[in-house]
């Protein structure tokens, strides 16, 4: 192996450790903050906007990112993103329950906006690392690239399911402030290795020198962003409050909950980074793979569907209908984000991957943000069957965008060139 290669794999094997530690420490977040409020009383509405923020700040947090990672080079923003995890934790532990419900929910607000702009800047950065270190390792790289980014995404989202459990443990066990403190003083050892392990400037390339520059994306590019949206709508429309609060309500634990969710994450990452098995692959990237996006999607877009059907015929129990079409949605989803996520990087040029990365997430960003806002008022007006209506349709937008996806890269994709 030579020593370009070597350094290829082990920047990539860094990187993936960095986000696996960010990303369990997200994944507790989220459980930390929806029971601690679902305790405190707030509807399903209310909890949902809580997240709001969160996704908002990750739309702008992608764009900038993108360019920054551009800029400056990936490794700086990696350890951005790291930091300012850390102090939307400090933020989010100096809540009380004593303070007005105004007040509480503002704070919260703009914590986990902090925390929002730290997951998309580390999101961005680690994504933008795989096409450059998979570059640098040389050999057949579209058949790699495709293992590279489903190994990636899908240990990734293990690791997020992980992540449920603990939030929902630390919450049983310590509490919701020491289980912050907890994960700050983790996600700094986290950062000291990636400042103490990769290039400083890996990644740094010639930026964008205007917006109209930086939006001007090619077809596949924009096309995929605009499926993204309605994918990641369709997943957050009832992932987010819908299912968790159902099951609660149905008479699950608070830990039970979690570990549902942590099993459900952990196998969709699994299948996930299965993904370049259960797809036919084409010397040229994209032949093959873009009408297999198109037939997940459509498959997809039948389960919430049939899901909402089975509710409806009212079973002795829903829970165990909700629990299987899940898993069955689960497997589904994980293949179509799992090709998207690869796309997405064999259509972007690879000069400035961190700015195709970085606009693509941060479709992904607005369609979770979409998908939140539709689940506190679908859950609140209309429950769970009106949260798997509207997954349906936004999945079936998502297919109808992937038909005029192309099979052909717009243009060659230069060489890549980073700074030592």
């Amino acid at each position: 192996m030579s020593g370009a290669s070597a350094s290829g794999l082990r920047n990539y094997a860094i990187v993936t450790a960095a986000y696996w530690g960010f990303t369990l420490t997200d994944g507790a977040l989220r459980m930390l903050v929806l029971f601690t409020f679902f305790q405190l009383g707030y509807s399903p509405f209310t909890l949902a906007f809580l997240f709001l923020l969160y996704e908002a700040a990750g739309i702008g947090a992608n764009f900038i990112g993108g360019w920054l990672a551009a800029r400056y080079g990936i490794t700086r923003m990696l350890t951005v993103g790291l930091v300012t995890q850390i102090a939307g934790f400090l933020l989010l532990s100096a809540v009380s329950p004593e303070w007005g419900s105004t007040l509480l929910v503002t704070w919260v607000l703009l914590a986990q906006g902090v925390c929002g702009v730290a997951k998309d800047l580390t999101k961005t950065a680690s994504k933008s690392a795989i096409k450059i270190t998979e570059s640098q390792a040389g050999g057949e790289a579209e058949g790699r690239l495709f293992k590279w980014v489903a190994w990636f995404t899908g240990s990734k989202n293990a690791m997020k399911g992980v992540g449920f459990f603990l939030g929902g443990l630390l919450l049983q066990l310590v509490g919701f402030r020491y289980g912050l403190w907890l994960m700050a003083g983790a996600l700094f050892l986290v950062m000291l290795g990636v400042v103490f392990s990769l290039p400083a400037m890996m990644g740094k390339a010639k930026a964008s020198a205007s917006a109209r520059e930086l939006f001007a994306k090619s077809k596949g590019i924009n096309l995929l962003a605009a499926a993204r949206v309605a994918l990641f709508g369709a997943r957050d429309v009832w992932f987010v409050v819908g299912v968790p609060v159902f099951l609660y309500a149905s008479g699950w634990t608070f830990t039970m909950v979690g570990a549902f969710l942590a099993l459900w994450t952990i196998g969709y990452g699994l299948v996930q980074a299965a993904a370049p098995s259960l797809v036919a692959r084409s010397p040229d990237g994209l032949s093959r793979e873009v009408p297999a996006a198109r037939w997940w999607s459509l498959g997809l877009a039948l389960v919430p569907a049939l899901i909402a059907a089975a509710l409806a015929l009212a079973p002795p129990d829903p829970t165990l209908v909700l629990v299987v079409g899940l898993a069955v949605f689960g497997v589904a989803f994980a293949v179509n984000s799992s090709v998207h996520s690869y796309l997405v990087l064999a259509y972007a040029g690879s000069e400035k991957a961190a700015e195709d990365v970085g606009f693509y997430y941060a479709a992904n960003a607005a369609g979770r943000f979409l998908g939140i806002l539709a689940s506190g008022f679908l859950y609140q007006f209309g429950g769970i069957t009106a949260c798997l209506l509207g997954s349906a349709v936004m999945l079936f937008i998502c297919w109808f965008v992937t038909l005029a996806l192309p099979t052909r890269a717009d243009s060659p994709r230069p060489t890549v060139r980073t700074v030592p």
